[in-house]
């Protein structure tokens, strides 16, 4: 029996660095495609168009000029809020894919 209460027969301290190391690299490489990632929502037939990073930040805005109607505020703060949770929501379907739970990887 080892003083750290095994037996051996598990995996030995060399292949759990080396899968660490491994896990640390595809974790790093994901988030830089999170990094670059630039997804995009849309409402109102293309008049609001967001754009948001693989971590759901906004990064851009695109508003049409017919989508401004001064007597109608609310709806185009209605279409910038619903094409912002469309980029998120592919945002987060982008996270889950990259960074997987890794609780299970070791």
């Amino acid at each position: 029996m080892s003083r750290y209460g095994g037996y051996g027969g598990g995996m030995n301290m060399q292949a759990i660095m080396q899968q660490a190391r491994k896990m640390q690299e595809h974790m790093a490489k994901a988030q830089q495609e999170l990094d670059a990632a630039e997804l995009e929502g849309s409402a109102g037939g293309g008049l609001v168009t967001v754009t948001v990073n693989g971590h759901g930040a906004l990064i851009g805005i695109s508003i049409k000029p017919e989508a401004v109607d001064p007597d109608d505020v609310e709806m185009l703060e209605d279409l910038i809020i619903a094409a912002y949770n469309e980029a998120a929501e592919k945002a987060a379907k982008l996270k889950s894919e990259k960074m997987p739970n890794t609780a299970g990887l070791m």
